[in-house]
């Protein structure tokens, strides 16, 4: 079940001072309870070391860990689902190995894509660029709000926005029907972690009461 509305990827590079299990434990402190392992650089071993503590970590906070790619190092640490790109295997190749009840992540960058991984099985995706944001200049520009909301209506199940999100996007993102958002540098690039955590979960609260509201507000 996907119960956050805060998907927070790792990048260790971007962390000021490098260690990324400290960065995290201040980010779960500020209320962050879902984490994608992505470390691409690291060799299997170096990630599965890594994953294990994490997992410990995430346990401790009662977050969710998912890792990104690899459904077999997932696995092995025990965690709770895989992220999966678009160049590696599908959500229902996924599924039968890490079972029914794994939580399992795609990242899409069209509504075709969002569509096909919904088709395939997958819990819920990640659609991106948005905004404009260096990490993601190798999938073209920015997608905008207009597809976001297009692709919102279109595919049922939580759609997280990526890409160049901060805390003056979250709204925008919500309004155009995003279940929630992902992110790496706004957190983990942060000088103060906690404080970064603590601002983006309580914007999400403040866009979620706003947003039952208003839906109150329509049925009168």
């Amino acid at each position: 079940m996907v119960d956050f509305d805060l998907y927070l990827i790792t990048d260790r590079q971007q962390v000021q001072g490098g260690d990324l299990l400290a960065a995290l434990r201040e980010a779960f402190e500020g209320g962050v309870r879902a984490v994608q392992l992505r470390e691409r650089d690291l060799n299997d071993r170096e990630l599965y070391d890594l994953g294990r503590k994490v997992r410990l970590l995430t346990r401790e906070y009662g977050a969710k860990l998912l890792i990104n790619d690899r459904a077999d190092i997932a696995a092995a640490v025990e965690a709770d689902g895989v992220h999966l790109r678009q160049s590696g295997y599908s959500a229902r190749e996924a599924r039968r190995i890490m079972g029914v009840k794994t939580l399992i992540g795609v990242s899409t960058h069209s509504l075709e894509e969002a569509s096909a991984a919904r088709t395939e099985g997958a819990d819920f995706v990640t659609f991106g660029p948005v905004f404009e944001t260096p990490s993601k200049r190798s999938y073209g520009p920015p997608l905008g709000l207009a597809r976001l909301g297009q692709t919102c209506r279109a595919v049922a199940i939580p759609l997280f926005a990526i890409g160049g999100i901060g805390e003056e996007e979250i709204a925008p993102v919500r309004q155009s029907g995003a279940f929630g958002i992902a992110l790496i540098s706004a957190i983990l690039g942060a000088q103060d972690v906690r404080g970064a955590a603590e601002r983006m979960v309580e914007k999400l609260c403040r866009t979620t009461l706003a947003e039952s509201i208003l839906r109150r507000e329509r049925k009168q």
